[in-house]
């Protein structure tokens, strides 16, 4: 499947680098000889890859964004965790290797990421549009690190883009490889609406049912229109745990269809 995305962005025509600031060119290449341990060849995907759409405007020939890398960048960013996850723990459920995905993978931690790899000092953009404030331009460094991934696929092979996702993105989040099969799902489900910048989970009891001393609970849990979940057990604690769990399923599956 992904020599075939391959063949089809290879398509592209390169552009020329003569709308570029020489400097910050040349650091990027050295950045990214430092992720790969590679010299590019080409430079044209690698310019691209930094170059955000409100750049269009200032460059004195026509270029292209990095929003087509950054599809294909995130493709493959999702593939390659998923068979990291999937390897790295055999005796984990699907629940837990969707929830570890997730948090891997997100728009919050991919800006977390860039910006300890100083991508922010590199993006060509147009402070007309944007400011160089960090909670401005939190999502664009976000988008340039997987336009990254796009460009070192495609230039320098799926190898290659394995060993960065897995040094630079996937490591150094696992903490070595200790990372713990969590089951306090309303602190995850917490967790995930504030790196996805949803509202806060709302639970409401909507029964309670059978005597005193054996009492069945039923709670629901929003988050959104789309992401909500019911859960029941003998005590609020219990059913608010199982719909916040439900409520996650529903939310990667979310994730996943908007990828």
């Amino acid at each position: 499947m992904f020599k075939k995305i391959l063949r089809f962005f290879t398509k592209e025509k390169s552009e020329k680098s003569g709308s570029f600031d020489i400097h910050k060119k040349k650091k990027i290449l050295h950045k990214i000889e430092e992720f790969t341990g590679i010299v590019p060849q080409n430079e044209a995907y690698f310019l691209k890859a930094f170059t955000h759409r409100s750049y269009l405007e200032l460059a004195n020939e026509p270029i292209k964004s990095n929003e087509r890398l950054e599809f294909l960048g995130d493709s493959i960013l999702g593939k390659i965790t998923a068979e990291f996850l999937f390897h790295k723990y055999p005796n984990s459920d699907e629940g837990f290797l969707t929830k570890t995905r997730s948090h891997i993978v997100n728009k919050y931690s991919l800006e977390s990421i860039g910006f300890q790899l100083k991508l922010h000092d590199l993006i060509f953009y147009n402070e007309k549009y944007l400011s160089p404030e960090k909670k401005k331009i939190g999502n664009v460094v976000a988008d340039c690190l997987e336009a990254i991934i796009g460009a070192i696929f495609i230039e320098l092979g799926e190898a290659a883009a394995n060993k960065f996702v897995i040094k630079y993105i996937i490591e150094p989040q696992i903490k070595n490889g200790d990372i713990k099969d969590d089951k306090n799902y309303k602190g995850q489900l917490l967790e995930f609406s504030h790196a996805n910048k949803l509202k806060q989970p709302v639970y409401t009891i909507l029964e309670q049912s059978g005597p005193q001393h054996n009492k069945t609970y039923t709670i629901k849990v929003v988050v959104s229109e789309n992401i909500f979940g019911i859960g029941t057990g003998p005590n609020k604690k219990t059913a608010e745990q199982e719909a916040a769990m439900n409520a996650l399923s529903l939310a990667m599956e979310t994730v996943d269809n908007d990828e």
